[in-house]
This record gives C-alpha cells, sequence and structure tokens, in this order.
C-alpha cells in the first residue's frame, strides 16, 4: 500500500518562521511565537508541527529542563538557498543561545525596533565568508543613528582575550552591553577593569532581566 502524501503550499508567515530560524542557531517555539506573531500558542503549536511533519524544520528535545528546540532541515536551506549543512546544536551552549534570544526580545521591547533592525552573530560570521574565524558580538542593533554591540557571557574567558573582545567592540561600534550573572564575581572583577579603560560599554545582571 502507497502512504499518501500530502503537500503544503508555505505561507508568507511559514516562510517567515524558516528565516528566523536561519537567522539563529535554532529557536524555541516560545520566541518563534513572538517573534512572528503568531496570534496564540495553539495556533503556532499546529503550524509548528505541520513544517515539522512535512520536514521543513527539525524538533529536538536535548536537555532535560530546557525547551524543543527548532532548527532547518536541509530541505528548508535549500528552498532558502543557503548553506545545506544542517547546523549542530551544541550542548554546552543551548542556555547561553537561549539567553540572547530572551536578551532580543528585551531589545525589540525597550527600543520598539524590529527583527530587522538586528544582526545576529550568525549572520555576521556568513559576511565574514572563510575567512579566519574572529570574534563577533552576540548580535548587533541599530538605534538613534548608533550601532550597538550585545554580548552574553557566561563563563570567564583569559583576560587578554576578554580585553581584547572589548577593545574591538569599543573600536568597531558606538556602544556595547554585557550580560553576565551576578555570581560571577571574576568576570564581573574583569570587566570592571575594562570598564575603566573603555567608555562606550554597560554592565547587565541576567538575573535582572
Amino acid at each position: 500500500m502507497v502512504k499518501e502524501v500530502f503537500i503544503i503550499e508555505l505561507t508568507k508567515r511559514d516562510l517567515e518562521v524558516l528565516k528566523l530560524v536561519s537567522r539563529f542557531r535554532f529557536l524555541s517555539g516560545r520566541h518563534i511565537q513572538e517573534f512572528a506573531s503568531f496570534p496564540s500558542d495553539k495556533t503556532k503549536e499546529r503550524r509548528l508541527k505541520i513544517l515539522v511533519d512535512h520536514k521543513y524544520l527539525h524538533r529536538q528535545k536535548i536537555l532535560y529542563g530546557y525547551p524543543y528546540l527548532y532548527t532547518l532541515t536541509h530541505k528548508s536551506r535549500v528552498l532558502l538557498g543557503i548553506n545545506a549543512r544542517v547546523d549542530k546544536i551544541r550542548i554546552e551552549r543551548i542556555r547561553h543561545d537561549l539567553i540572547v534570544l530572551d536578551v532580543v526580545s528585551l531589545i525589540l521591547k525597550k527600543y520598539s525596533i524590529s527583527l530587522n533592525d538586528i544582526i545576529t552573530e550568525k549572520e555576521l560570521h556568513r559576511k565574514d565568508g572563510f575567512s579566519k574565524r574572529k570574534h563577533q558580538p552576540d548580535f548587533l542593533f541599530d538605534y538613534d543613528g548608533k550601532r550597538c554591540a550585545i554580548e552574553i557571557e557566561l563563563t570567564v574567558k583569559n583576560k587578554d582575550t576578554l580585553d581584547k573582545n572589548v577593545k574591538l567592540n569599543y573600536m568597531n561600534y558606538d556602544y556595547q552591553a554585557w550580560f553576565i550573572e551576578k555570581t560571577n564575581k571574576k568576570l564581573i572583577r574583569n570587566l570592571d577593569e575594562c570598564k575603566r579603560k573603555y567608555d562606550n560599554m554597560s554592565i547587565y545582571y541576567i538575573e535582572e532581566l
């Protein structure tokens, strides 16, 4: 017996969802609902299931206590005309990348800007092409004629590396904001030292988001 195959016609919002996912390493259902302006959770879940069933999206539950994560399939990458290699989700980066998405959401609301005003780290690396991979902020956004760099840092980097990254942001952007945890005392001390040298930076605590 031949299994019946249903062909779906992608809607404008479907394409928007696929393009949104392509801009980040992954998206959770909550962020897709917000960024693509779904009217309800039920509507979002129904449409995402269709996109998963028709192999436009991968849906993965990787870590206990974390939501399902959506990435593009090969089929979607071909449709969008981007690199056909499927993204691999790095377990050690999941929490960091979810916080990045939460900060994106915060920035969109605080400054009343759209996702078109955001440039993601993934997009910045694409622009770098095949040159030696260099540090890029987690995302950039433009506001009031200024370009702002956003960094989410959960680990203590080598002090020289941290200073180098802050200095690069100082040279390349009008403003930089670092989001860190209150419990990371060593990172706080190191960033405070950087702040005394570079006057375009602010430090925020993730716990206060």
